[in-house]
């Protein structure tokens, strides 16, 4: 059985992201591969807040939550995206990889972590 650490790792491979990791929604690190020098906490906490803001945003507005959220910048483009009722996605990429040629591999993620995080 695959473990979910191995299958972020083999999805940072695949997608070639600078970052990915899998957290809860109130921050917790579930498995994570980022560069060295970033604090999982910190990032997680941080990306957790993003979909929070979000959240509060929407509902303010009588809308649905986001099942997604994309941040871009110059130099990176983030997908925080919902896995199951617990978790979330988190892709960190080069702003020229567009996120349309990763929906195959984010969709297959999605669909194989949610049942670790229901």
């Amino acid at each position: 059985m695959t473990t979910l650490a191995e299958m972020v790792r083999a999805f940072k491979d695949v997608t070639d992201a600078e970052a990915v990791a899998v957290i809860t929604r109130d921050g917790g690190v579930v498995a994570a591969e980022l560069p060295p020098s970033v604090s999982q906490e910190t990032f997680s906490i941080m990306c957790a807040a993003i979909v929070g803001a979000g959240m509060t945003a929407a509902t303010e507005l009588g809308h649905n939550a986001p099942g997604r959220v994309l941040l871009e910048s110059d130099d990176a483009t983030f997908l925080i995206q919902e896995v199951g009722r617990r978790g979330m996605l988190v892709v960190v990429m080069p702003p020229e990889r567009a996120v349309s040629d990763l929906e195959t591999a984010i969709a297959r993620f999605v669909q194989a972590a949610a049942k670790d995080l229901d």
